[in-house]
């Protein structure tokens, strides 16, 4: 009888080991989802452009998805509550006056709401300037 306690206790202790970190913490688990889908592509808005670059960005219960800045990106986006239009531009960059239009989207889901954005910039170097790590892929 002492050794079956024995492999029980041992059993309990690995099946604990093995899947305990597979397990997501129980405030991550409350947490709304957040799934994005953002382009990039020319052109003077989404319905007339093609897009050239396509991320996905997953940003709870923690930062994942094709996106190669997906740390930084969801930082940002948490610190302006998933607001596109509210992510602070940087103001160090001087861009040239070249107009070659650049349209960024996003669509999917943050923190449980319906996301549709979009917004066309002058060119490449503006919208690097202006959408941080967000649109930067």
């Amino acid at each position: 009888m002492r050794n079956t306690a024995r492999w029980a206790v041992t059993l309990g202790l690995t099946a604990t080991a093995v899947c305990g970190p597979l397990t997501v913490p129980a405030t991550a688990a409350l947490r709304a989802p957040s799934a994005l889908v953002l382009t990039v592509g020319h052109g003077v808005g989404a319905a007339h452009a093609v897009p050239e670059r396509a991320v996905t960005l997953s940003c709870a219960p923690m930062p994942f998805g094709t996106h190669p800045a997906a740390r930084e990106a969801c930082a940002e986006l948490r610190g302006a509550d998933g607001d596109f239009g509210a992510l602070t531009p940087s103001d160090r960059v001087a861009c040239t006056r070249e107009y070659n239009p650049v349209v960024v989207t996003a669509q999917g889901v943050w923190q449980g709401r319906r996301v549709t954005y979009e917004r066309t910039y002058a060119n490449e170097c503006v919208k690097n300037a202006s959408a941080t790590s967000v649109f930067a892929f």
